[in-house]
């Protein structure tokens, strides 16, 4: 394939990387793997992060087209919305969520 023909795919890629490079928003969609979770489950299982940082977080990931929301009485729960999208995460998670010891340091001050 011709590198150009591969511009739209890389402005896809580009763009839900944006998506994924806050801290909060990478972590709900770990947290949210294949389930459906409400807002009180993920600030329960991330360490309690406060209610209006993860809902807003979640709507910026639902406004980018990663995740999907739907409402059952007064609890709102979110799904991971396309199969790419979890394609990343597992691959971020075999990458960088090894036990300790076995995990690679990549990136900021790691020399390279």
């Amino acid at each position: 394939m011709n590198v150009k023909d591969m511009i739209p795919a890389a402005e896809n890629a580009a763009d839900l990387m944006r998506s994924l490079s806050h801290p909060q928003r990478l972590l709900a969609l770990c947290a949210l793997g294949t389930e459906e979770k409400t807002v009180a489950d993920l600030r329960c299982e991330l360490g309690g992060i406060d209610q209006v940082p993860m809902s807003q977080q979640l709507m910026r990931l639902r406004a980018d087209g990663l995740v999907e929301s739907r409402r059952e009485g007064t609890s709102v729960y979110y799904r991971i919305a396309r199969p790419e999208v979890l394609h990343v995460i597992e691959a971020l998670q075999a990458a960088y969520c090894q036990p300790v010891g076995e995990a690679k340091k990549v990136g900021r001050g790691s020399g390279g």
